[in-house]
């Protein structure tokens, strides 16, 4: 799915700005209902609603009836262990939700107990967005901003099938990816070009396949959210208390789909449109990002429309001759453009887009370059993470389109004249994601009806560059009317809780007390 893509999702940049939220373990007190509220019953019960196979029957109860044994955490690759607050276990979940007697595979979990547990209402399952973010090395880097929920929820999160810990995508190693990104143009303008920018996406596919071939067919969304499901069975939960970011948001539409009548205070921010294909989603992000790219070029004085030519003649530039960096390494055109969209994601960062820009037309690239390896997921020591393998592995589980190189090629003059700057990377893009993938995908797009669920709190910021206003209301009207209650942040970045105190103390007061507000709320 090109809106989860290389610049599509754009996910590491979630899972980085994510870490630093503001907030404390103990951050806020309980924030009380609004006017025009309305009360849910609690989200948890000790009678735990069954889960269900793929056909829709309950699952064996060798699964069911697990018990978790909760130990302290390991460090996770490349990162540290969480303090002793923190017990991480595993869940045994079916490889194939339509053999559930069959092999089986672990799903990572990571919870931090409720502080308050007399008052305690049950687990919070969070997905912070991807596909292919790890929900068990986030949570404790973005917990201080749960803090009040933290008082009368456990804390969870997994690392989704395909992820880390849960039978993890390896797609290649560090010195084929170092390649890729060295020599592949992802805006080709040559026919050698785009025959090396179709093989390399063909190539990733085959290193997935030979790696990972056993999980490959089976990491989808619609499985992730069966997992769920036997995740809150298991943890003793009636219903689910969910708080999904970003992809998160269409993990769980998914979810809601699935199992309407397990659906309790449930929140999405950030929120990806479940009506786009895999063109809509390109379409979408190229507004998006070049919306928060004005954006950006006003709050620092400049005329938005001459900003945007002069960025556009910078990569240009940088295509011709790629500039020199501190490490010994280039900058090329693909990498300018990822070190450009990351300090998009906030506000905050803002001001070092401006310096690494400034650098850029001074000649050198080391900034922009630091910027796009944060993305990619590149360490010093030039070690990747694979979080970019299972979210290409995950977003062509879910979508059937493959668009050829003709039909990528075509797009080009609308997307040009979307933005300069992002289009004409965001329409080769829908043809490179997937090209070749050995595994057929499966829908055109996602189903996000709920009838009979619970309220679902769906949170859109208006200047949000990943995932646009827009499909925060498609959300809502796609999960059905009663469900899909809206929140508007008029604002900017990349999801609005522990950012705006307004939409804070809403989601809050759903999450503690049932409170829903009135369907239209606007936050600034």
């Amino acid at each position: 799915m090109v809106a989860y893509g290389r610049a599509g999702a754009l996910a590491a940049a979630a899972l980085l700005l994510t870490g630093v939220l503001a907030g404390c373990e103990d951050a806020a007190d309980d924030k009380p209902g609004r006017p025009g509220d309305r009360t849910t019953a609690p989200a948890a019960s000790p009678s735990a609603a069954p889960s269900a196979d793929a056909s829709g029957k309950p699952l064996p109860a060798a699964l069911t009836s697990q018990r978790l044994a909760w130990k302290r955490c390991k460090a996770p690759e490349g990162g540290t262990a969480p303090g002793s607050a923190w017990r991480c276990t595993t869940v045994r979940v079916p490889l194939d939700y339509a053999k559930p007697d069959g092999d089986t595979i672990g799903i990572a979990l990571i919870r931090k107990e409720a502080r308050d547990k007399g008052r305690r209402l049950g687990s919070m399952l969070f997905n912070f967005g991807g596909p292919g973010g790890s929900g068990v090395s986030t949570l404790p880097r973005a917990a201080g901003s749960y803090g009040a929920l933290n008082t009368r929820y456990d804390l969870v999160s997994f690392d989704p099938r395909g992820v880390a810990g849960s039978a993890g995508v390896r797609c290649r190693t560090d010195r084929e990816q170092e390649s890729s990104y060295r020599k592949i143009d992802m805006t080709p303008d040559t026919a050698a070009e785009e025959a090396a920018f179709m093989e390399d996406g063909a190539g990733f596919g085959a290193g997935c396949k030979k790696r990972s071939g056993k999980v490959l067919p089976f990491v989808g969304t619609t499985s992730a959210a069966r997992d769920m499901d036997l995740i809150r069975e298991v943890l003793g939960d009636r219903k689910l208390t969910y708080f999904g970011m970003s992809y998160g948001t269409e993990l769980g539409g998914t979810y809601a789909h699935l199992f309407p009548k397990h659906v309790g205070r449930t929140v999405f921010d950030a929120v990806v449109d479940p009506t786009a294909d895999t063109t809509g989603h390109a379409r979408n992000q190229t507004t998006g990002f070049q919306r928060a790219l004005e954006n950006y070029l006003k709050d620092r004085g400049q005329d938005p429309r001459a900003g945007t030519r002069r960025i556009a003649a910078l990569l240009k530039r940088i295509d011709a001759k790629p500039l020199p960096t501190g490490t010994g390494r280039e900058l090329n055109e693909s990498l300018a453009i990822t070190g450009i969209v990351l300090p998009l994601y906030s506000k905050d960062s803002w001001p070092v887009l401006t310096q690494a820009l400034d650098e850029a037309e001074g000649g050198k690239g080391s900034l922009l370059l630091q910027l796009a390896d944060s993305y990619n997921g590149r360490d010093e020591n030039g070690h990747y993470d694979t979080q970019n393998h299972s979210q290409r592995a995950i977003s062509c589980a879910d979508t059937k389109a493959r668009p050829t190189a003709a039909e990528a090629r075509a797009l080009l003059p609308e997307f040009r004249k979307l933005s300069p700057v992002f289009g004409p990377f965001l329409a080769w893009d829908t043809a490179g994601w997937c090209a070749d993938w050995p595994v057929a995908g499966e829908h055109d797009t996602p189903e996000a009806s709920a009838p009979g669920a619970g309220p679902i709190l769906v949170v859109g910021t208006t200047g949000d560059p990943a995932t646009p206003y827009e499909g925060a209301r498609r959300m809502a009207d796609e999960l059905g009317k009663g469900v899909g209650v809206l929140l508007t942040n008029k604002g900017e970045g990349h999801g609005a809780y522990g950012g705006n105190s307004c939409v804070t103390s809403t989601v809050d007061a759903y999450f503690l007390d049932g409170k829903v507000p009135a369907d239209g709320k606007t936050c600034s």
